[in-house]
């Protein structure tokens, strides 16, 4: 390869090296503190003519829809209404009414001198067609019966003819017509069946009564005060002595059976959640286990009789120092 230099390569070796000199004056550039005093606290921001010119005409919108697409908010008057609506408009579907005709009635598990008669609020369909109580498998009667210790087992509902046998335990409504749900009872029919309630309480003489469901107690409040039951007035547990039920005028051996008002076992009733409703039955059940167990002792001693199948030992009675008076 040649080491001699083309022309155009000699011609560029003499250009002269750019600079700034005497063209970039930096002095000018050095700040003081003169300048500082002089220099204003903000500069006022330079707005774009278009967008003065855009936002002053309030007239005219920025972006209007082409009027050959429609609005996907809107529909058209021929368009058919969307079969799809908001979840807070949706409405619930009404609970199917109870089929016409005669349904077959419960016959009450029921005997004297009982520690504890359940009293529920009426039979559900399932209830009626297999002729045993609290069937429905959403129920919890059994499983909280259990859970609180008034069985020592778990029972079916076949077993429910057995109750007072061999727990003396018994099972009876308010209002014997079954229906598929409870919204089906008027208050009415509901108060109707409060005097024959009383009635069967005086017959057989239960220890204690359990209301199993809040209805239920507010039929009886309002049979015995004429009026409803309010609020602050309500509680679950043991009610007072006052409210006793199955008084018999004059006095007597047997002073009345005393109350204590569970909440409803109800797959639909689900105001209170699985554990409250293990606890309010958990008090009566502690009751319930020391009162069979003192039965037994009594009945060891040979201090009662033979109850069979009346499920007691006598006419007992519930002592205010052997339940836990809620405040």
């Amino acid at each position: 390869m040649s080491e001699t230099s083309s022309p155009q390569e000699e011609a560029t070796d003499n250009l002269p090296t750019p600079t700034f000199a005497g063209r970039l004056k930096l002095s000018e550039f050095i700040f003081t503190p003169e300048q500082k005093k002089s220099m204003p606290l903000q500069q006022p921001l330079r707005k774009s003519p278009r967008l003065l010119t855009s936002t002053s005409s309030s007239s005219t919108p920025l972006l209007q829809p082409s009027p050959s697409i429609p609005s996907p908010l809107k529909r058209s008057p021929s368009e058919p209404p969307s079969s799809i609506s908001s979840p807070s408009k949706r409405k619930r579907p009404k609970p199917l009414p109870t089929p016409p005709g005669p349904l077959p009635l419960l016959p009450d598990a029921i005997a004297p001198n009982l520690i504890l008669l359940f009293v529920g609020l009426n039979p559900g369909l399932l209830t009626s067609s297999t002729g045993h109580a609290y069937a429905h498998p959403t129920n919890l009667f059994w499983r909280l019966l259990h859970s609180s210790g008034i069985t020592p087992r778990l029972c079916a509902p076949q077993e429910d003819r057995l109750l007072p046998s061999l727990f003396s335990l018994g099972l009876t409504n308010i209002v014997p017509r079954p229906t598929r749900n409870g919204a089906e009872l008027s208050k009415k029919e509901m108060d109707a069946g409060v005097a024959v309630l009383e009635e069967k309480i005086r017959k057989f003489k239960p220890e204690v009564v359990c209301i199993v469901g809040k209805s239920i107690w507010e039929s009886v409040w309002r049979v015995r005060h004429g009026r409803g039951i309010k609020k602050e007035e309500f509680r679950y547990g043991w009610q007072e002595r006052g409210e006793d039920m199955g008084k018999v005028e004059g006095g007597g051996e047997w002073n009345g059976a005393r109350v204590f008002v569970a909440c409803s076992t109800s797959g639909l009733a689900a105001t209170l959640k699985p554990r409250e409703k293990e606890e309010i039955f958990g008090e009566l059940g502690e009751w319930v286990v020391k009162r069979r167990r003192e039965r037994e002792e009594e009945k060891g001693v040979g201090s009662g009789t033979d109850g069979g199948e009346d499920g007691g030992e006598g006419i007992g009675q519930v002592d205010d120092a052997e339940v836990k008076q809620e405040s």
